[in-house]
């Protein structure tokens, strides 16, 4: 999908600087509430830059007031009528586009200008890097409604913690951005003002680092979470770092730290 044909999102290439692409949710008349365009074209999206091996970073933004206030109420009427086998191929939809960002070998820093509900949680909890206003509120208000967190789950328990979950998915409460960054959902808190400033600030750490190396980093975060420290763990992390130090940005990486030069990707 060419990114001009793109109805729900807005993706802008260096759009922060250099190497760093944007994605937009652009329904802001609805909260950029999420349907089956919005799913298809943030999975196409994601899918297409993560092949991109110039880009350092992406930032998941959104336009208007809210982040995202999870599914569209159209949408849900359509789904009301649905039949169980239907329920399970829209669902599974929505199941990918969230894998589809969350295993994006591009870093993805979420920048949460407003409110993130229930489905908007899960597109926050996917991203390695969240960045939030102090303003914005959280919600999982799947119960309210008689249903249940399930597709976002996985990533939102990771990112939230297992105790902060079981209250939120059962209470449906709203909580603060102050209250996000002490569970560890939100890594830094900002103003409307210096939102963007923090955003970029981020990005840019991120693209002064080995572009290989990052991408690597990032699955090894995700592979070794919550595992066991076994033999065959601590010899896949061994066998990796001798991948990376065996490889030409490893080696360029080192050699430039020790004759104080700067390396290629830098340049």
């Amino acid at each position: 999908m060419n990114s001009s044909n793109y109805q729900t999102i807005r993706v802008q290439r260096d759009a922060l600087g250099p190497h760093i692409a944007c994605v937009s949710l652009n329904r802001p008349e609805v909260r950029n509430a999420f349907n089956e365009v919005v799913i298809a074209e943030l999975t196409a999206a994601f899918a297409e830059l993560g092949q991109d091996p110039t880009l350092r970073a992406i930032v998941l933004a959104a336009e208007g007031k809210a982040f995202c206030a999870g599914a569209d109420l159209n949408w849900m009427k359509a789904m009301a009528h649905f039949s169980w086998e239907q329920n399970h191929a829209d669902a599974a939809l929505l199941a990918e586009m969230l894998w589809t960002i969350y295993s994006c070998p591009v870093p993805v820093i979420a920048r949460v200008q407003g409110d993130a509900y229930a489905g908007g949680v899960g597109l926050v909890s996917v991203c390695d890097v969240v960045v939030a206003v102090e303003s914005a509120g959280f919600c999982l208000s799947e119960a309210k409604l008689g249903l249940l967190p399930a597709t976002i789950g996985p990533y939102v328990v990771r990112a939230l913690g297992e105790q902060a979950s079981r209250r939120y998915f059962l209470t449906a409460e709203r909580f603060s951005a102050a209250e996000a960054h002490r569970l560890g959902l939100v890594h830094e808190l900002a103003t409307a003002e210096s939102l963007d400033e923090k955003v970029v600030a981020i990005a840019s750490a991120i693209a002064t680092n080995g572009p290989q190396a990052v991408r690597a980093c990032k699955r090894l975060v995700q592979d070794i979470a919550d595992k066991h420290i076994t033999p065959a763990l601590r010899d896949d992390t061994a066998r990796r770092i001798a991948d990376i130090r065996a490889s030409a940005e490893g080696r360029e990486g080192v050699q430039s730290f020790l004759n104080k030069s700067r390396p290629a990707w830098l340049a």
